[in-house]
């Protein structure tokens, strides 16, 4: 049966250390339940496998199993007490078990209750006494003492004896709670009457229910007299004897005397039949002398006391023995140096740990007592945040004392030697060494080599190469320090920074996606990440800014806006006077570049086509002006071909050139200092009627004007007007010869020239007389408000040149420009007619050409009309 009862809590350390007791009888089956440590304890059964619930490696014992998964404990195998603490009163077993997370420990102690399952036995089974027929009545006689392994109330308790009416026995308890009987003489003994006496000696134990003894032959041979008895100098000597004594060392010299002469009065010594077997084994007497001396190994920490019994007896015949007793005391020495037990030493201790957290857990022991068996411990940790806290009798926890750091140097890895002193004389110590491993905690973000980069990257690059490599570093280690790189998202001229740059989440490599160009982009910036691993507490991440700056690179060749080649790539057209001063504009090349610096430098000259050198090129500004007058023996019909070239300085440097036809026309041209050359047509009159020019004056071109040319838009529109002045004068001539009117181109009133155009010679001459420089700046081709939408109303172009002869026939043209366009220029032929000169008032010119017979363009310039008109003489 098991008598299980839990005691109080003995101490509760830091609420984390306390103590059970167990009672289990000995002799118990396997299997056998002590008690249930978790439940006793209120601790949660689930939780015990997570927070690694086990027991004290230097406490555990075979004789008792404990589940780790209930916390239940049991007998493992038979638990024998007397094999296990002797005749020790009290027989515990000590268990000590801890949790982690936090850590407990907890103190269980067992004790292993005694039943009466050994009875009392004698040493022999045949016990033989002497003792003298002159031994008078009250006379002792000790006896062999029976031994019992139990302890308590089945230890031996009494003895008893045959009854009889010579001897009675008398039972004493020696100071250690030991039993032992004396033969008490109650009658005198005659030996001539009996001779030997033979009793049963009974010894009996206090077991409960049932005691248990055990038996021995008592044998009393009755001897013949010896009067006088040995006699020590005192019944008890006490003798005090420091351990770890040498054999040989002298305990005590025993002095017996007998006043017999001879034989009866010499003593011999010997030590008496109930010292225990160790007294045997660890002192020695000599015969002769009485001298007892140490002949084994004394150890304070086995035992601290022995009862040594000596008893002498002379040689007489019938000797009676004389008995004392000599009680050894062990002194304690400094012998034994304290131990150091860890019970619990964590491999690693997080570094975010707050201070007092625990990360070891031991004891310390010493076997000696007193001051010898004081210990004190130290903790030597150099400069680690760690200290020594006592805990629980000699239980010492190692906890942290301050924030731990594991980036510092040395700060991953600590060595804590834990010293363990006594207070002997010489003290002894003992030192143990553990290490503690400063386990990371994700607390440093990662940092960049430098906050900002600047990248500088040539356009025109691959896609998908590298451009650049970012790099950052973190502190922390494993998982904690392992970064992976990427880019913020952010906008770049309204698209997404990942259609530019890609990163290698690896190793911080940056590759451009795209082929960058400087005339777009310049420069950009984004944001680069890197993000560690960690989970404990957050990821951490940390930014830098990269610009990227895109280098020029000379991939842009000059592109010339002005003049503007014609339609179907036909050469760009300019007007020369044959009266052009030296120093006349005649055109001036415009041309931008897209690159930037020196690459978009440029340089204009003249690579082809002037070979006379009859025009310089401004190598700044692009002008081409005439360096001398034209020759007169130039052919008209045979224009200069110049090729322009306007070339960067970029390193190549490229080039573009441009092909100008250079047109020589009759009529007057401007000063060289007036800004520009003009453009003159001559009229020859026939049939009687005279003849006049006009001419038609050009400002120089801006370099920044980008526009058409109005020029070549004149030659070509004169071009397709020649033709159909040519098919509106064989129409006349055959209306003339039909109503064979002499005077086919009247004059019409002054009105008639300012409302319209005006075919005669007079309106030629108030024409000149009221003639209006235009420019192409000033002027807008607008369609009046009364003509139709047709798509034949096309501009027309001349392809003849200015200045030739055909039939005396007058026309005049009306232009209608834009204020700053050349585009949409646009030109109407409206030549007389003499059918419809009855409606003078409202259109005194009615024009001939199909799809434009209703049209009236006005001439706007500047937001007005203007009240003069452009009058062109063809013969």
């Amino acid at each position: 049966m098991i008598v299980l009862f839990l005691f109080a809590l003995l101490w509760m350390v830091e609420g984390a250390l306390c103590q059970l007791h167990y009672t289990v009888q000995e002799e118990q089956e396997h299997g056998t339940f002590v008690g249930n440590i978790a439940e006793d304890l209120g601790l949660d059964i689930t939780k015990l496998s997570a927070r690694r619930f086990q027991t004290a490696p230097n406490s555990r014992s075979p004789y008792l199993e404990l589940n780790l998964e209930t916390g239940v404990l049991y007998v493992n195998e038979k638990i024998d007490r007397e094999q296990i603490c002797k005749q020790s009163p009290s027989c515990l077993l000590h268990l000590e078990v801890f949790l982690e997370n936090p850590l407990e420990l907890f103190r269980v102690e067992i004790e292993v209750l005694d039943i009466n399952d050994n009875p009392p036995s004698f040493p022999e089974p045949d016990l033989t006494v002497e003792i003298s027929e002159s031994a008078t009545p009250g006379t002792r006689f000790p006896l062999e003492s029976a031994f019992d392994p139990d302890v308590g109330t089945n230890s031996l308790r009494t003895y008893e004896i045959t009854p009889n009416s010579y001897f009675s026995l008398d039972v004493q308890t020696q100071g250690d709670g030991n039993r032992f009987a004396e033969l008490v003489l109650d009658k005198p003994l005659d030996r001539e009457q009996q001779a030997v006496h033979r009793y049963v000696l009974t010894a009996v134990d206090g077991g409960q229910p049932q005691q248990r003894t055990g038996t021995a032959l008592l044998t009393i041979r009755v001897l013949d007299s010896n009067d006088n008895v040995p006699a020590f100098e005192q019944p008890v000597y006490t003798v005090s004897l420091p351990e770890n004594s040498p054999p040989g060392t002298l305990v005590l010299q025993l002095n017996a005397t007998d006043p017999d002469e001879g034989q009866n009065g010499e003593v011999i010594y010997s030590f008496s039949s109930h010292i225990s077997a160790r007294a045997r084994e660890l002192f020695g007497i000599a015969p002769r002398t009485g001298r007892l001396e140490v002949s084994g190994e004394l150890d304070y920490e086995e035992s601290s006391v022995y009862q040594v019994y000596v008893q002498a007896k002379d040689l007489g015949p019938n000797a009676v023995p004389a008995h004392c007793k000599v009680l050894v005391r062990v002194l304690d020495a400094n012998d034994n140096a304290p131990e150091i037990s860890f019970s619990t030493v964590k491999e690693a201790v997080s570094e975010a740990a707050a201070p007092g957290t625990v990360v070891a857990l031991f004891s310390v022991s010493d076997r000696d007592s007193e001051e010898n068996g004081q210990v004190q411990c130290e903790l030597l940790q150099g400069d680690a945040p760690f200290r020594l806290k006592s805990s629980f009798k000699n239980y010492y926890t190692i906890v942290t004392e301050g924030p731990l750091d594991r980036e510092q140097p040395g700060g991953d890895a600590y060595t804590l030697t834990v010293v363990a002193r006594d207070r002997g004389e010489p003290p002894l110590s003992t030192s143990k060494s553990i290490q503690v491993r400063v386990s990371d905690v994700n607390d440093n973000a990662p940092r960049f080599s430098q906050p900002v980069y600047q990248v500088y990257v040539s356009e025109n690059n691959v896609p998908g190469a590298y451009i650049y490599a970012v790099s950052a570093t973190d502190r922390d280690q494993g998982a904690n320090a392992q970064l992976a790189y990427s880019i913020l998202e952010s906008q770049i001229q309204g698209m997404s920074v990942f259609t530019y740059v890609s990163i290698n989440s690896e190793n911080g490599f940056l590759y451009a996606l795209r082929s960058f160009d400087y005339e777009q982009l310049k420069e950009f910036s984004f944001q680069v990440e890197a993000r560690d691993a960690g989970e404990e507490p957050q990821p951490l991440a940390g930014n830098a800014t990269v610009n990227i700056v895109v280098v020029d690179q000379n991939d842009n060749a000059p592109a010339i806006v002005s003049p503007l080649p014609g339609r179907n790539g036909t050469p760009a057209r300019e007007a020369l006077p044959r009266g052009a001063e030296p120093g006349y504009l005649v055109s001036r090349v415009a041309a931008v570049d897209a690159d930037d610096g020196e690459n978009a430098r440029l340089t204009y000259s003249i690579v082809r086509g002037n070979e006379a050198s009859l025009f310089r090129m401004d190598w700044r500004t692009g002008e081409l002006r005439t360096a001398r007058r034209v020759p007169a023996k130039r052919d008209p019909q045979r224009p200069y071909e110049l090729v322009i070239e306007v070339r960067d300085h970029g390193q190549p440097p490229l080039s573009s050139t441009a092909a100008i036809q250079v047109v020589l026309v009759d009529g007057a041209a401007e000063r060289p200092g007036g800004g520009g050359g003009g453009l003159g047509a001559g009229a020859g009159a026939g049939g009687g009627g005279g003849g006049s020019g006009s001419g038609e004056h050009r400002p120089s071109r801006s370099g920044g004007d980008t526009s058409l040319d109005l020029t070549l838009i004149l030659i070509i529109a004169l071009g397709s007007v020649s033709f159909i002045f040519l098919l509106a004068m064989i129409v006349l001539a055959v209306r003339c010869q039909k109503e064979k009117k002499l005077n086919i181109y009247t004059c019409l009133a002054s009105d008639c020239c300012l409302s319209c155009c005006c075919c005669c010679p007079c309106c030629s001459r108030q024409a000149r007389a009221r003639k209006k420089k235009l420019s192409k700046s000033d002027i807008m081709l607008v369609q009046s408000s009364n003509v139709p939408s047709n798509p034949a109303q096309v501009p027309v172009e001349e392809s003849g040149s200015f200045g030739s002869h055909h039939h005396n026939q007058n026309y005049c043209y009306q232009v209608c420009l834009t204020p700053e366009s050349a585009k949409t220029d646009l030109m109407f032929l409206k030549p007389c007619s003499p059918s419809r000169s009855t409606d003078a008032e409202h259109n005194p010119c009615g024009a001939i050409v199909t799809g434009y017979a209703d049209q009236q363009p006005d001439i706007i310039s500047n937001g007005s009309i203007l009240s003069s008109e452009l009058f062109i003489t063809q013969s």
